[in-house]
C-alpha cells in the first residue's frame, strides 16, 4: 500500500493525522463496491484499488483473467464493429454536411428519408425470404380455373381499344399493364392444392404482409420512443442553459476549414432554435385572458373554415376514382388512368397553401402558424388516401352499393375479373405519380425559378426569391408514398422494392434542391421534436394501411380468376384449413379456445392488471424522478452554503512585508489543498502530504476559540453530499 512521505508542516494539535486520512480512504474504496472505472481518480491509483480489492493472500484464478481478457477482446470488437458501421453507412457525409449547413431539423428530414429506406428492404425480406425462393423452388406457376360467368353482364367494359390502339411499351410501364405477368402483382402467383406440398405457400403469402407491417410497427415504435422531446421527459418549466452551448460545443478536434465552417453553421443553428422557442415561450406567458379568448374563437373560426375545405378535397376525390372507373371508354380511357392521383396530387398541393393563407390573416404567432397548418396537412393527406382505398372499393368490390355482377361472386365480376390486380395497378400508378411529381417539381418549377431570380433583380424577383425547403411538407409527402407501399403489400408484394428505389432517388434530388435551388426555412425546427412528430404520423399511416388490408383478407372474396386464394371464400380461409391439416385435435380445440369468446375475458383481466402494473410502475418512477431533482437541488444548496461557510470562516490574507513576500502568519493561514495523502480526481498519483498537516486545518473548520488547556475546543465536523465524514 502507498503511503505518504513525512514532510515537515505545520499542523494543529488534536487533528488527524494524514496517515490515518490515507489509509481511511483506501479502506473505504477497498470496502466499497463501485466499479474500478467509474471512480474519478488517474489510472495509476486505479490500479492500486483494484489490487487492494483482491482476496488477501490468494492470486487472480486463471480463468477469471482469461475472462477479463475475453470481455477487453469483446467491448474493443464492438466498438470497432460500431465505428466501422458508422464509417460505412449510408449518406454518412452528406447527412453531416446537411446538418451543419441547414440544422439538425432538416437534417432529420433525410435521416427520416434513409429510415424509410432501410425500412422498406427490411420489409422485403419476408416477401423474398418465404414467398418467391419458395415459390420458384417448389413448383412452377400452374394455371388457374378458368373463371366460368354464368352472369349475364349488361355490357363488356373491358374492351379498351384505346389502350390497344396506345402501342407505346412506357405507357403500359407507368400504368402496370406490361407487368401484369409479373411477381410484382398478385395475380401472377399460381400454387397447387395444400395436400400436395409440405410447404405452405399461401400461408406464407398471406402471413407476409403481416410480418411485414409488424415489423414496420417495431421499428417506426422504437424510433418514435428515441426521438421523444427532451422537455416532454424533463418538464415545461425546463429550459436549457445556453451556456453550455457557449462553452462546450466547439469540437477542438477539428484541423480542416471546411469542417470548422460546417460546425460553426451547426453551433449558429442550435442559437437560433433556442432563442426562437425562448421568444415563443415569453410570448404565450405575456397574453391576458382577452386575448387568450380571442384567439381561441379565431381558432374556431379558422379551424371550421379549413375543415370544409378537406370535406371538399376528400369529395373531389372520391368523385374522380368513381368517375375514372366507371367511363373505361375509348380515347377518355388514356386520360383517366392518372384522373384520381393527378387530383390527390392537385389537393395535397393547393391544400397547404390555403391553409397557410387563411391561418396567416389571422396574425397567429409564428409557431402556431407552423403547428395548426401541420395538423390540417396530416389530416388532409391521410384523409385523401383513405377516401382513395374507400372509393376503390365501392367500385371494385361493391362496397355499400347495389350491383347484379356483385350478387354471385362478392366483387364486380364482370368488369374486374382479377381484382386484386386492378386495385395493384392504382396503387401502383398511385406510386409512380408521386415520384414523378417529385421530380418534374424539382426540375421543371424549383430550378427555374432559381435561374430566374438569380439573373433577374427587381422588386418582384426579390419577392419571389427561390423557394423555402419547408421540413413538413417533405416528410408528409413521403410518409404518403409509404402509407400506398403499405396498402399495397398484399396486392403488390414487390411494391416496397420500388418505393426504396423512389426514395434512393428522392434523397438526391431533394439534396439537390436543398443545396443549388432552395432556401433553408425561416422557421427553425428541434430535431428530436420533429422527429417524434414524423414518426407519430408513420404510425398513422401505418394504421390507415392496416384497417382496409384486414378487411379484405377476412371478409373479401377472392377473385376467380387469378392468384393463390381462388378455391377460397376469403384467403384468411386457408389458416383453419391448414390448422385442421396439420395440428392434433388437442392442438385444434386449444387454438379453436384461443379465438374464442371465452378466451376474451381472461385475456382482458390479464392485460388490465399488465397495465395496471404498468401504470404504478410509470407512477412511481415519476415520484422516484422528482425526489430526485429535489435531491440534486439540495445538494446543490448545501454546497453553496458549505462555500459561504469557508469564505466566512478563513481569514484574510495577512500583511506582506516590505519586500513583498508573505509573512509566516499569513502563509499558515493560507487555504491548502483539498486532497492531502489521497488520490485526486484526475491526478497522476499519490500526492505527498506535509506531516503535522490536517485536513480541519486547511479548510479553517477548527474554532477559533481556544478551550482550557490551550486546545481547540470544539471542531466544526461537515458532511459533504458524497464521500467520508470530515
Amino acid at each position: 500500500m502507498l503511503r505518504p512521505q513525512s514532510v515537515p508542516s505545520e499542523r494543529g494539535p488534536g487533528g488527524p493525522e494524514p496517515e490515518e486520512l490515507w489509509e481511511a480512504e483506501m479502506e473505504r474504496l477497498r470496502c466499497s463496491g463501485a466499479p474500478v472505472r467509474g471512480l474519478p481518480y488517474a489510472m495509476m491509483d486505479k490500479r492500486l484499488i483494484w489490487r487492494l480489492r483482491e482476496p488477501a493472500g490468494t492470486q487472480t484464478l486463471r480463468w477469471q483473467r482469461w475472462q477479463r481478457r475475453q470481455q477487453t477482446v469483446k467491448r474493443r470488437l464492438r466498438e470497432a464493429a460500431q465505428r466501422l458501421a458508422r464509417g460505412l453507412g449510408l449518406w454518412e457525409g452528406a447527412l453531416y454536411e446537411i446538418g451543419g449547413l441547414f440544422g439538425t431539423g432538416i437534417q432529420s428530414y433525410f435521416t427520416f428519408l434513409r429510415f424509410l429506406l432501410l425500412l422498406n428492404l427490411l420489409s422485403l425480406l419476408p416477401t423474398v425470404s418465404f414467398v418467391l425462393l419458395p415459390l420458384a423452388w417448389l413448383s412452377t406457376p400452374d394455371p388457374g380455373p378458368a373463371l366460368d360467368l354464368t352472369l349475364q353482364c349488361p355490357g363488356s367494359s373491358q374492351s379498351q381499344t384505346g389502350v390497344l390502339k396506345f402501342h407505346n411499351q412506357v405507357w403500359h410501364v407507368l400504368t402496370g399493364r406490361a407487368l401484369t405477368n409479373t411477381y410484382l402483382f398478385y395475380g401472377a402467383y399460381r400454387v397447387g392444392p395444400e395436400s400436395s406440398s409440405a410447404y405452405s405457400i399461401r400461408l406464407a403469402y398471406l402471413l407476409s404482409p403481416l410480418a411485414c407491417l409488424l415489423l414496420c410497427f417495431c421499428g417506426t415504435l422504437q424510433r418514435m420512443v428515441k426521438g421523444l422531446p427532451q422537455k416532454t421527459l424533463l418538464g415545461q418549466d425546463y429550459k436549457v442553459p445556453l451556456s453550455s452551448k457557449v462553452f462546450s460545443s466547439w469540437d477542438f478536434c477539428i484541423r480542416v476549414q471546411e469542417a470548422a465552417t460546417i460546425k460553426k453553421h451547426e453551433i449558429r443553428n442550435e442559437f437560433k432554435v433556442e432563442l426562437e422557442e425562448s421568444r415563443h415561450f415569453q410570448l404565450m406567458q405575456q397574453q391576458t385572458r382577452a386575448q387568450r379568448v380571442c384567439h381561441l374563437l379565431s381558432y374556431l373560426r379558422v379551424n371550421v373554415l379549413i375543415g370544409l375545405l378537406v370535406v371538399g378535397a376528400i369529395s373531389a376525390i372520391f368523385w374522380a376514382t368513381k368517375y375514372s372507373q366507371d367511363n373505361k371508354e375509348e380515347s377518355l380511357f388514356l386520360l383517366l388512368q392518372y384522373l384520381p392521383p393527378g387530383v390527390i396530387a392537385l389537393v395535397n398541393f393547393l391544400g397547404p397553401l390555403l391553409f397557410t393563407f387563411l391561418v396567416q390573416l389571422e396574425n397567429y404567432p409564428p409557431n402556431t402558424e407552423v403547428n395548426l397548418t401541420l395538423i390540417w396537412c396530416v389530416v388532409l393527406k391521410l384523409a385523401s388516401l383513405g377516401m382513395f382505398s374507400f372509393s376503390l372499393g365501392q367500385t371494385i368490390l361493391c362496397i355499400g352499393r347495389d350491383k347484379t355482377s356483385c350478387e354471385s361472386y362478392g366483387y364486380n365480376a364482370c368488369d374486374y375479373q382479377c381484382w386484386e390486380n386492378s386495385v395493384g395497378e392504382e396503387l401502383y400508378k398511385l406510386s409512380i405519380f408521386n415520384f414523378l411529381l417529385t421530380a418534374a417539381f424539382a426540375f421543371l418549377v424549383t430550378l427555374p425559378r432559381r435561374l430566374l431570380v438569380d439573373r433577374f433583380s427587381g422588386r418582384f424577383w426579390a419577392w419571389l426569391d427561390r423557394e423555402e425547403f419547408l421540413v413538413p411538407k417533405n416528410v408528409l409527402d413521403i410518409v404518403a408514398a409509404q402509407t400506398v407501399t403499405w396498402m399495397g403489400l398484399f396486392y403488390c408484394p414487390l411494391l416496397p422494392l420500388l418505393n426504396s428505389v423512389f426514395l434512393f432517388l428522392t434523397f438526391y434530388i431533394k439534396k439537390y434542391t436543398l443545396l443549388k435551388n432552395s432556401r433553408a426555412s425561416s422557421r427553425p425546427f428541434r430535431a428530436s421534436s420533429s422527429t417524434f412528430f414524423f414518426q407519430l404520423v408513420l404510425l398513422l399511416g401505418l394504421l390507415l394501411a392496416v384497417v382496409p388490408l384486414g378487411y379484405v383478407v377476412s371478409s373479401i372474396h377472392s377473385s376467380l380468376d387469378c392468384g393463390l386464394f381462388t378455391n377460397y371464400s376469403t384467403p384468411w380461409q386457408v389458416v383453419p384449413e391448414l390448422v385442421a391439416l396439420g395440428l392434433s385435435p388437442l392442438g385444434q380445440r386449444a387454438l379453436h379456445y384461443l379465438g374464442s369468446h371465452a378466451f376474451s375475458f381472461p385475456l382482458l383481466i390479464m392485460l388490465s392488471l399488465v397495465l395496471t402494473v404498468c401504470i404504478s410502475q410509470t407512477q412511481a418512477n415519476a415520484r422516484a424522478i422528482h425526489r430526485l431533482r429535489k435531491q440534486l437541488v439540495w445538494q446543490v444548496q448545501e454546497k453553496w452554503h458549505l462555500v459561504e461557510d469557508l469564505s466566512r470562516l478563513l481569514p484574510d490574507p495577512g500583511p506582506r512585508d516590505s519586500r513583498g513576500r508573505e509573512s509566516p502568519a499569513s502563509r499558515a493561514s493560507r487555504p491548502r489543498s483539498f486532497c492531502p495523502g489521497f488520490p485526486c480526481p484526475g491526478s497522476p498519483g499519490p500526492r505527498d502530504p506535509r506531516p503535522g498537516f490536517s485536513v480541519v486545518d486547511a479548510l479553517g473548520l477548527r474554532s477559533p476559540c481556544p478551550g482550557p488547556h490551550g486546545t481547540p475546543a470544539s471542531t466544526h465536523r461537515v458532511r459533504f453530499p458524497s464521500g467520508p465524514e470530515l
